[in-house]
């Protein structure tokens, strides 16, 4: 099955890391006021990383860099060219400049970086390769251990990070095509139903009383931002047809901020196209149009378009991908028109640069809906995953159309869950949501948690272009209140799914 978000396959043997070997004394021969006496140990190879990220998940601990020790970040950052991230500022809320005396602290830091890379105060800025322009964020090339030793004992210092550290690349089973695929498939006719003025209208739609809801609400007047891999440009109802049929009156806009370049000092991105798939897929669902081409429609039939090209594929590894996510955050959240953010990505442990951008975008009033995670395999083991196991972003999974509750097949569940969507038939062949296709007159199925957390946000904006003037903790509120469990919350699928119809009401 394509178009899945995160795939993610553990290695889940009884993996242990094993101990740094040898210890070797490097002595440089320096200025008397600059020795810098360096205890140069060799690095843990990738495997032996990696193994210690598996053992932390296989004990149901979340993985987080700033609880590993100098030893492991550096490396990582050996194995991911060199790069590290700091996060710096007076304390864990002083994340971005604005009304931030952090400046300071960035100086010493760079300073305290190049004595300790051996690189002269004249030339600090060889070993910056970019400071972030709305968040304290600095990445800078690293290639000691005592520099890496030194930052964590520094004051001012929020988390040090091996940003170019790619753990997919060198995991023994890596995810072959990571959500990625072009090709439709036909639809079952028993997998839709046609309303005017032609459109197919999913039959999971109908499980959540969506096209009732579309009596009060449309989703007009309402931007969703949605990150993933772009949009296509082969399919005219996204691009120049994205007002056809019933949806009129609105836009659609796309960008492009992921770098494709393993060269870290790049900053050419490839465009807004979609060149996976899946981002294509979770914008339909969202947003697609009532159209009279016999197509499916989207939740949100009515609303604005506002489409990021922020990752490669679902999977956040690498440093291009992380920071083509955070800036689009940091974009969508600048945006007076955006309410809402779709992000149908992730990963299976934390990364503190897009930690600091869904804060920065949270701050600024942006609903945000993240996917809890989807795998092919050991799919509950690894829980919720990032970012949707943030406080600041709505978690959702996918359930199946049983009488009871019951995760899809390749949904992750767990208590950090807020809503659930039924995008899945139990049994019949367990074929999953109808959307609109990669080109043009082309249909797809698309499952897991990613179409789910579409939805939800697609839901979502029914209910604020209902009530324009709430808040984002208003429209959240209305949300929970037509939820299943409410006002309990399940311990595993949270508020549980929505009854659309009653949320806009």
């Amino acid at each position: 099955m394509k178009n899945l978000n995160l795939r993610l396959v553990l290695v889940m043997a009884a993996l242990s890391v094993i101990a740094c070997s040898k210890d070797a004394a490097i002595n440089e021969t320096l200025p008397e006021e600059n020795v810098v006496v360096v205890e140069q140990r060799e690095a843990l190879t990738p495997e032996q990383i990696n193994a210690k990220i598996n053992e932390t998940i296989a004990q149901r601990i979340e993985f987080e860099w700033k609880n590993m020790d100098a030893h492991m970040i550096w490396s990582a950052a050996v194995h991911g060219d060199n790069i590290i991230t700091v996060g710096f500022g007076a304390d864990e809320n002083d994340f971005t400049k604005e009304n931030s005396n952090a400046g300071s602290i960035k100086d010493q830091l760079l300073s305290n970086i190049a004595k300790n890379e051996n690189v002269s105060a004249q030339k600090t800025a060889n070993v910056l390769i970019e400071e972030d322009d709305q968040l304290n964020i600095i990445d800078v090339k690293v290639e000691n251990l005592a520099t890496v030793e030194d930052l964590l004992r520094q004051d001012g210092v929020r988390y040090v990070e091996p940003s170019g550290y790619r753990y997919w690349l060198h995991e023994a089973t890596p995810e072959s095509g990571a959500g990625c695929g072009f090709d439709g498939e036909s639809l079952n006719s028993g997998d839709y139903r046609t309303i005017a003025p032609g459109a197919k209208v999913p039959w999971t739609f109908d499980v959540h009383n969506i096209p009732d809801a579309w009596n009060y609400s449309t989703g007009a007047g309402i931007g969703i931002g949605v990150i993933d891999t772009g949009l296509t440009p082969n399919n005219s109802l996204m691009n120049g047809s994205f007002n056809d049929g019933y949806s009129s009156g609105r836009y659609r806009q796309r960008y492009g901020l992921y770098v494709d370049s393993w060269w870290p000092w790049s900053s050419n991105t490839d465009g807004p196209n979609d060149r996976c798939g899946h981002g294509t897929s979770m914008a339909a669902a969202a947003t697609a149009p009532r159209n009279n081409d016999g197509m499916p429609v989207g939740v949100a039939y009515n609303a604005n378009l506002i489409s990021y090209r922020g990752t490669k594929n679902v999977l956040l590894d690498g440093y291009h991908e992380k920071k083509g996510v955070a800036n689009s955050l940091k974009a969508l959240g600048n945006r007076s028109d955006v309410r809402i953010i779709s992000m149908s990505i992730g990963n299976i442990f934390s990364e503190n640069r897009i930690k600091d951008a869904i804060r920065y975008a949270n701050n600024r009033g942006k609903l945000i809906f993240a996917a809890g995670g989807t795998s092919t395999t050991f799919t509950n083991f690894v829980g919720v995953i990032f970012p949707a196991n943030m406080s600041e972003t709505v978690a959702v999974t996918g359930v199946t159309d049983a009488n009871y509750y019951e995760e899809c097949d390749i949904c992750h569940k767990g208590s950090k869950i807020d809503f659930t969507v039924v995008m899945q038939r139990n049994g019949n062949g367990n074929r999953t949501m109808p959307v609109l296709g990669y080109y043009n007159g082309q249909t797809d199925y698309v499952g897991g948690s990613s179409v789910a957390t579409a939805t939800t946000a697609g839901i979502a904006a029914l209910v604020w272009s209902r009530h324009p003037s709430w808040t984002k903790e208003q429209v959240l509120n209305r949300l929970k209140q037509s939820a299943d469990f409410y006002p309990n919350k399940n311990s595993q699928y949270g508020y549980g799914n929505i009854n659309a119809l009653q949320a806009v009401q």
